[in-house]
């Protein structure tokens, strides 16, 4: 039986270059209404955990949750998704120092009336913000991670940061550590802590 797993990986191999007939099929199949765009797999845990807590099955829903591999694409993902591809329902996050770009390339593809909520520096930094340092270095060290944060903040690119910044980076710094803690973190928050961006996205699916 055909799932959103299909589809998101039909689409990606789709912008890639290949051909359009599985997403279109998948897509009528399950049928899909709207696509979450965003920018890597972390900001999908994220969307996918705060899903999950407020009792959401977003597939089932005919939402499909799809990280694009970096916001360059999204002119890209708008053309074969949007009005000019499928015709479905767009939104998703994008970080304040992209939102010009986001906006080209919506509008190239012709899905400039397509909404899409703002991060003020990424959605890391949001978590962070709402969440509180101490929170999220005390959730660092349950997850296993403090010896690794104590070695990187004695790096001497580390000095002068904010204990924000340094956290920011931090999450960063292995593969899969930011997917990790996309879910761990958001999974922390308090219910009325929840970022604006974040929030407001799940609230218009």
């Amino acid at each position: 039986m055909a799932d959103m797993g299909a589809f998101q990986e039909a689409v990606t191999a789709w912008a890639a270059g290949g051909p359009d007939g599985p997403a279109r099929e998948l897509a009528a199949r399950l049928p899909v209404r709207a696509v979450v765009l965003l920018e890597g797999p972390s900001d999908a845990a994220a969307v996918s955990a705060l899903a999950a807590r407020r009792g959401r099955d977003l597939a089932a829903e005919g939402v499909c949750v799809l990280p694009m591999g970096g916001a360059m694409s999204v002119g890209r993902f708008a053309h074969l998704l949007g009005p000019p591809g499928l015709g479905l329902r767009l939104t998703g996050l994008c970080d304040e120092a992209e939102r010009r770009f986001y906006t080209r390339g919506l509008e190239r593809a012709g899905a400039a009336r397509q909404e899409f909520f703002v991060c003020a520096a990424d959605l890391e930094d949001e978590l962070i913000r709402a969440l509180g340092v101490t929170q999220v270095a005390e959730l660092v060290r349950v997850e296993g991670d403090l010896r690794a944060l104590q070695t990187f903040l004695r790096q001497p690119a580390q000095q002068g940061r904010t204990s924000q910044q340094q956290l920011r980076r931090f999450l960063g710094t292995k593969k899969g550590r930011k997917i990790h803690y996309g879910r761990v973190l958001v999974e922390a928050l308090d219910n009325d802590r929840v970022p604006a961006p974040l929030d407001d996205l799940l609230t218009s699916l």
